[in-house]
């Protein structure tokens, strides 16, 4: 299958995903917000693939290779997965039975903005990464060639990616009108540390000069928090 038929497939099979996740549960197609959701994410990821088939394929293949080398990060893909489904499930179940409603009155429709904005602005924030980096995979590898990055929001934080997920994931439940969902989501931020963790690990042992890179670059994930 050539690399244009693999990003379709993929788009389309996580566009599929999501919707059954949230629909079913929901319960009726009337749930606007998660129409919007995927509206948001299906236009994103759609520039994207095409910019990157554009001007950097190889890249577009290395983040359709999703196979982790080491068994402990395909346990933490596993969690991160199986969160990430729950998450919108409750999201879906709280539209049908209005969890948000009877306790906190609803989510307000500027908060149900700000979280599709801020989805998408996570988006956005993984797509410069991409952009900046030919090497951001979706794997923890170091391959030939690979040099560390200063450039961009790598000058910011030595993690953008996983900030650009993190400011998603906290945006989802928000644009999905559910505070019941929010929990769930927020547990996938601690996973993805985990991750960063092991990431980093990798990097210093088998990426010259990015314990250098660490040194000057002191905030992993938030500038000036951690």
């Amino acid at each position: 299958m050539n690399l244009q038929l693999q990003a379709v497939r993929r788009l389309v099979i996580t566009l599929l995903a999501l919707a059954l996740l949230l629909f079913v549960p929901a319960g009726s197609p009337r749930f606007w917000q998660g129409w919007v959701f995927l509206a948001v994410l299906g236009t994103c990821w759609s520039y994207f693939f095409v910019q990157l088939l554009r001007h950097d394929p190889e890249l577009l293949r290395r983040r359709l290779r999703a196979k982790e080398p080491e068994s402990a990060q395909r346990v933490l893909l596993r969690l991160f997965s199986g969160l990430l489904y729950v998450g919108f499930i409750i999201a879906g179940l709280d539209f049908r039975f209005g969890w948000s409603q009877l306790t906190f009155g609803g989510v307000p429709m500027a908060v149900i903005i700000a979280g599709q904005l801020g989805a998408a602005a996570g988006y956005w924030l993984v797509f410069w990464v991409m952009k900046t980096n030919s090497f951001a995979g979706s794997t923890i590898e170091v391959e030939e060639g690979q040099s560390v990055i200063e450039a961009g929001p790598y000058a910011l934080v030595r993690h953008p990616m996983y900030l650009g997920m993190c400011i998603t994931l906290v945006s989802v439940p928000l644009a999905l009108a559910s505070f019941a969902a929010l929990p769930i989501f927020a547990l996938i931020v601690p996973v993805l540390m985990l991750r960063l963790a092991h990431e980093e690990k990798t990097l210093r042992h088998k990426l010259p000069a990015y314990a250098e890179y660490c040194q000057r670059t002191q905030f992993r994930l938030v500038p000036w928090l951690w």
